[in-house]
């Protein structure tokens, strides 16, 4: 297929009038209803998202919204993970010649446990004997942790793993850990040898429009695109955000550079960087228009301002 220039594109519309066909067929085969709030996590390892128990936990829910709407959780590193129990993290960030930095806390939330901690439930963390001590953190179960009802006044369950996500959970609760005392006691790496936290296991979550388990998404509705790029064939492989700061006449996305975190490289589908041509490329970009669900291949997107980091978009096939 040709390239189609956008240096003439006016919206996000065109996108849909150049792929209707795509876009008929696509929204017949993936929509999905979700009754609650969804948001995609993704980590050094892989992506997966959460639907959360707006009318059940609607407290925890909103304390969790909180840290996801001002970007506390992206760049977090999963600090605790035991098998055939937990995967646990929220609570801190690593900075080089720092170390390990806390996540700003909110007040303390009351707790309000109605839901099992089952396999692939995502429960608040909390101090031991203290029923109302939730803040930042929180799991995801691997097993049915039925105890954790009974314990503590029942942590509180406020969402759930969707579609295939427990792959990627459970793929973090198979890699090696390291102990490194309290806010690193057992954290997971996802490299052949441990040789500092820059190893670890980091994650981002955003809020999203709709649940996909597409590697490259792009909402034009809030604007937000998720990706993860291997520049420079392997020298550096990460995921990344970028918000749109310009529609018209050309789409201008700039990088969310707090949401920058190593990635594993066998990615299928992965995006590539080349800074010999400055050109961001992505084999195959799904795009939630406003509700309307197509895909868009070859889309090339050229770095135009490194402070900050804003990418132009220049072509896709359709």
């Amino acid at each position: 297929m040709v390239a189609k220039s956008l240096s003439h594109c006016r919206s996000y519309s065109a996108w849909r009038q150049l792929c209707v066909t795509v876009l008929t067929v696509f929204c017949l085969l993936s929509t999905t209803a979700q009754a609650g709030t969804i948001v995609r996590v993704s980590t050094s390892v892989g992506d997966y998202s959460i639907e959360l128990l707006d009318d059940t936990a609607p407290i925890t829910v909103n304390n969790f919204l909180n840290y996801v709407n001002r970007n506390a959780y992206n760049g977090t590193y999963l600090h605790r993970v035991v098998a055939d129990f937990v995967v646990q993290g929220g609570g801190y960030r690593f900075e080089p010649f720092v170390g390990p930095v806390d996540v700003p806390e909110d007040p303390p939330i009351t707790n309000e446990f109605n839901t099992s901690n089952t396999r692939g439930t995502v429960a608040m963390a909390k101090i031991e004997g203290d029923p109302n001590s939730a803040t930042s953190q929180w799991f995801v179960n691997l097993i049915d942790n039925t105890s954790l009802d009974t314990t503590n006044g029942g942590f509180t369950v406020f969402g759930n793993v969707l579609g295939e996500g427990m792959i990627t959970v459970d793929a973090i609760a198979a890699l090696p850990t390291v102990n490194l005392g309290g806010k690193a006691s057992n954290a997971p790496f996802f490299t052949d040898l441990y040789s500092s936290p820059l190893d670890f296991v980091y994650i981002n979550a955003e809020v999203v429009n709709r649940f996909s388990s597409a590697p490259h998404v792009l909402e034009t509705a809030t604007g937000l695109m998720i990706t993860s790029v291997n520049i420079d064939n392997g020298e550096d492989v990460i995921s990344l955000n970028l918000n749109s700061v310009e529609t018209s006449p050309n789409i201008v996305m700039q990088a969310n550079l707090e949401s920058v975190i190593p990635r594993i490289a066998d990615l299928d589908g992965i995006a590539s960087y080349s800074t010999t041509d400055q050109r961001l490329r992505i084999p195959s970009l799904e795009v939630n228009d406003r509700g309307n669900i197509f895909v868009v291949t070859n889309v090339v997107f050229a770095l135009t301002n490194s402070n900050p980091v804003q990418f132009t978009l220049e072509s896709y096939d359709q």
